[in-house]
């Protein structure tokens, strides 16, 4: 279900992205797709990048209805291969004259409940393929433009299993941590050109891929899906999960002018886990 937004600015200001040129990988659902609502809210053209051209259509199709004032460009993407990164950077500096902001969503969530000894070598990589070079290309074929552009905005997804050991999680932990070491070593080489780069990290949000999570997780401890989920709420402060919305919101601010001075930091939104 889309996320609905309230429109802030009012009848007579313009939104605060208005001809700002967004491009967010993963877009098409979850996190992707409430970031780029929140983004499309806000004014902003955005370049919705993945791999499922029908899903990522749909969703270009209701932006573009339900905020005509900006545009969408799909483009079809797999992160991990520097061609299709390179082309879908020059497509959007083609289509809209230049690139402001990226936000790195596209990820896997690898093996589950998995002790490290059991893990393939093929499936560690895969998931560092994706989650850690699938967030370093677009960074850095979008860099030159953003410093062309004097200035600009990366914001990576990386997670609270970047933010402590996760047992049973090894490639997929490891990875949030190097998302988290990329993020900062960006933030050191490009503040002098006016680019800020922080990470966000989630803690369980609500949808498909907590669902399968949560479900293998029970079939290997042989208890419910419910108990699952009651443990995961319970490990937080407010006791429930975050939304995909609470993420975007996040995005929105970092995206902003109020997060100027804002960067090689990691926002947590995890609803009081990590404390």
């Amino acid at each position: 279900m889309a996320v609905k937004h309230e429109r802030a600015w009012g009848a007579y200001v313009d939104p605060p992205l208005r001809d700002k040129v967004a491009v967010v990988t993963g877009a098409a659902k979850g996190l992707g797709g409430a970031i780029t609502d929140v983004l499309a809210c806000d004014g902003a053209h955005l370049v919705l990048a993945g791999r499922d051209r029908e899903a990522l259509e749909s969703h270009a199709v209701r932006l573009d209805d339900e905020y005509p004032e900006r545009e969408s460009l799909v483009a079809i993407c797999d992160v991990t291969k520097e061609n299709d990164v390179r082309a879908m950077i020059g497509a959007t500096v083609e289509r809209f004259g230049g690139l402001d902001v990226l936000v790195n969503t596209a990820g896997v969530i690898g093996p589950i409940e998995t002790p490290a000894q059991d893990v393939s070598a093929e499936d560690f990589r895969r998931v560092l393929d994706v989650n850690v070079v699938g967030t370093f290309l677009p960074c850095k074929f979008a860099i030159p433009h953003l410093i062309e552009r004097g200035g600009g905005r990366i914001v990576n997804i990386a997670g609270t299993s970047g933010l402590r050991g996760y047992r049973n999680r090894v490639s997929y932990s490891s990875s949030k941590w190097a998302v988290r070491g990329l993020t900062r070593t960006l933030a050191l080489e490009l503040g002098p050109h006016g680019i800020t780069v922080n990470a966000i990290c989630p803690n369980v949000t609500h949808g498909e891929r907590m669902t399968k999570i949560v479900n293998e997780k029970a079939r290997r401890l042989g208890v419910t899906p419910e108990n699952v989920f009651a443990d995961f709420a319970g490990q937080t402060a407010l006791g429930r999960f975050i939304e995909d919305s609470d993420v975007a919101h996040a995005v929105r601010f970092l995206v902003s002018e109020g997060a100027r001075n804002v960067t090689g930091h990691d926002i947590v939104v995890d609803a009081g886990w990590d404390v």
